[in-house]
C-alpha cells in the first residue's frame, strides 16, 4: 500500500511521516490483497486541534475516517483504530453479500460540469450496489448522504439520512 502524506497549516517531519506510515501498516495488512492501494492522508492543525483525515479507495468502496485530538500522534492512533474497524465491519458485511450475490461489476463517474458556486468537486467509483450495500458504505464514509448506481434499476439513487435517524431514498422516475 503506497502511503501519502500530505500537511495543512502543519510540516510533515520525517519522524511525523514514518509514525503514520508504521502505523498505517497496520491497515496495510488488511488489504494487502487488493491491487495498487493508495492512502491519502492529509495532517492539518487548526487552533489546538491536529486533525487526520485518511481515504483509502477499494474497489469501489471507499475507507474513510476523520479524527482529531491535541496531540497529532494520538489523533493518527485514533484514526487508524477508526479504520480497522470500518474494515472489519465492511469485510463481515462483503462476506455476508457474497452468499447472496456474485457479481462485482465496475463503472467510473462521468465528469460534470462546474457551476460558478461550486467550491469543491469530487470524482468517485460508481458500481453497481444494492441498497443495503449503499447504505454500508455511506455509514463507512460516516456521511448523512450517499449517491449511488442502483444494481436493481441501473439509476442513479441518492441515500440520506433523516433528522428522525430514519433514511430516505431518492430515485429518479421516467
Amino acid at each position: 500500500m503506497d502511503v501519502i502524506v500530505r500537511g495543512k497549516n502543519v510540516e510533515i517531519t520525517d519522524a511525523l511521516k514514518d509514525y503514520v506510515t508504521k502505523k498505517m501498516s497496520k491497515i496495510a495488512k488488511l488489504v494487502n490483497h487488493y491491487a495498487d492501494v493508495k492512502a491519502h492522508i492529509v495532517l492539518s492543525v487548526e487552533k489546538d486541534r491536529h486533525i487526520v483525515e485518511v481515504t483509502i479507495p477499494l474497489e469501489g468502496y471507499l475507507l474513510r475516517a476523520e479524527q482529531s485530538h491535541s496531540d497529532m500522534y494520538a489523533s493518527i492512533d485514533l484514526v487508524v483504530d477508526k479504520l480497522e474497524r470500518q474494515y472489519r465491519k465492511y469485510k463481515t458485511r462483503e462476506r455476508k453479500k457474497v452468499t447472496h450475490d456474485n457479481t462485482h461489476v465496475h463503472k467510473s463517474a462521468e465528469p460534470t460540469e462546474l457551476l460558478s458556486n461550486v467550491v469543491r468537486r469530487k470524482t468517485f467509483p460508481v458500481k453497481p450496489m444494492t441498497l443495503d450495500e449503499a447504505l454500508l458504505q455511506m455509514d463507512l464514509l460516516g456521511h448523512d448522504f450517499f449517491a449511488f448506481t442502483n444494481a436493481e434499476t441501473d439509476n442513479i439513487n441518492v441515500l440520506y439520512r433523516r433528522h428522525d435517524g430514519d433514511y430516505g431514498l431518492l430515485e429518479p422516475i421516467g
